[in-house]
């Protein structure tokens, strides 16, 4: 492995999420509200501590974003992870944000 890769690998590794955090009902939800919502987002910005992902502006959308943050905050609590809904019937962005080498575990997690 290249110094590059193994430099790479080990700062995504620093960031793992603790899956024992949720129970199985929970763990099945927080996979069902991620497939079910992430495929509606419309953009992907790179932030400088991690990434924003913009969403058209549904109610029942930020409801269901909403309920993923709570649960990735319980296996991911390194994350620092905000929801805005803009003015003006404006979009709705998700970001996703951290320490020095969250970027790559969030280019992982979110296949980016």
């Amino acid at each position: 492995m290249s110094p590059e890769n193994n430099q790479q690998t080990k700062e995504v590794s620093s960031f793992s999420c603790n899956l024992s955090a949720l129970d199985q009902e929970q763990r099945k939800r927080h996979d069902s509200l991620a497939r079910d919502l992430f495929p509606k987002h419309l953009e992907i910005k790179e932030l400088p501590d991690g990434y924003g992902l913009r969403f058209p502006n549904n109610r029942l959308l930020f409801i269901g974003l909403s309920e993923w943050i709570t649960l990735e905050q319980l296996c991911c609590p390194f994350l620092t992870i905000s929801l805005e809904l803009h003015r003006d019937q404006g979009p709705i962005w998700l970001k996703a944000t951290g320490k020095d080498g969250v970027k790559n575990f969030l280019r992982a997690e979110l296949g980016i």
